[in-house]
């Protein structure tokens, strides 16, 4: 009876979700073709969805998604590789705890965005400075949830372990990881959505490739339909990117 109301809730949530979204499409139809909203403003619908079509078919978004994608992937690979690193030997003891929490968060409160001309004079206009800012603003979202999820760890459990004989490596393995794991995966989906939408971001203001890029060389040559065709496509691939998070994040929370 539960899973069934469960799955009816889903399927309710799932209904309003969709609703949200034709009724979008609706006033966005009735705004370029009835209310007479200048079409470089606000292209028409059918306009931009031929255009999605004809980027799709032709290919030419491969090599600025390549870029986008690439950059991504090692900024992620970075920041949740140094995170939990960092994190792990933070939450070691409760003075380095009190010493560097509040000291990442401090610093992750600050629009790191900001210092993208750094990031651009430092690195150039190349992926270096996107992937160097991606990975900058990821790491604290990462590094913050692995102290809290390895502090949190119930010291019942670690004093059981090390009254068996478990070893450094069998404490870390058995007992201090699947404990912290749920926390972890939280500021890992975290991690790579800031990543993602950072790169994106900054492709935008700086950068000579990418999809940013691209959109931006678009709204410069006024192509407003094909603009938003790219936005579009930007927008169906991060929300399947982040429902893949969000899938791996549920299947290491049934594993812990």
């Amino acid at each position: 009876m539960a899973r069934r109301n469960q799955r009816a809730a889903g399927i309710g949530s799932r209904a309003v979700q969709l609703g949200f979204l034709v009724a979008l499409l609706i006033l966005w139809y009735l705004a370029t073709n009835r209310w007479g909203v200048n079409h470089l403003l606000l292209p028409n619908p059918i306009d931009v969805w031929h255009q999605l079509i004809n980027v799709l078919r032709s290919g030419e978004y491969l090599p600025d998604l390549r870029v986008t994608l690439s950059e991504l992937v090692i900024a992620f690979a970075l920041a949740m590789t140094s995170g939990t690193i960092v994190g792990y030997f933070v939450s070691r003891t409760r003075y380095s705890i009190r010493v560097f929490e509040p000291l990442f968060a401090g610093i992750y409160s600050v629009p790191i965005i900001l210092f993208l001309p750094l990031y651009v004079l430092f690195f150039g206009l190349g992926p270096a400075s996107k992937i160097a800012l991606g990975t900058t603003i990821s790491f604290f979202p990462i590094v913050l949830s692995t102290i809290a999820g390895f502090s949190n760890v119930d010291r019942t459990l670690v004093t059981a372990a090390r009254s068996m004989g478990a070893s450094d490596y069998q404490l870390l393995r058995y007992v201090l990881v699947p404990a912290a794991l749920p926390v972890i995966l939280t500021g890992l989906r975290m991690g790579f959505t800031v990543a993602m939408l950072s790169i994106l971001g900054s492709e935008t203001i700086a950068s000579l490739a990418g999809l940013g890029h691209h959109i931006v060389q678009l709204a410069e040559n006024m192509e407003m339909a094909r603009m938003f065709a790219y936005i579009a496509f930007v927008v169906v691939m991060v929300a399947v990117l982040n429902a893949f998070v969000s899938y791996l994040e549920a299947r290491g929370r049934r594993w812990a």
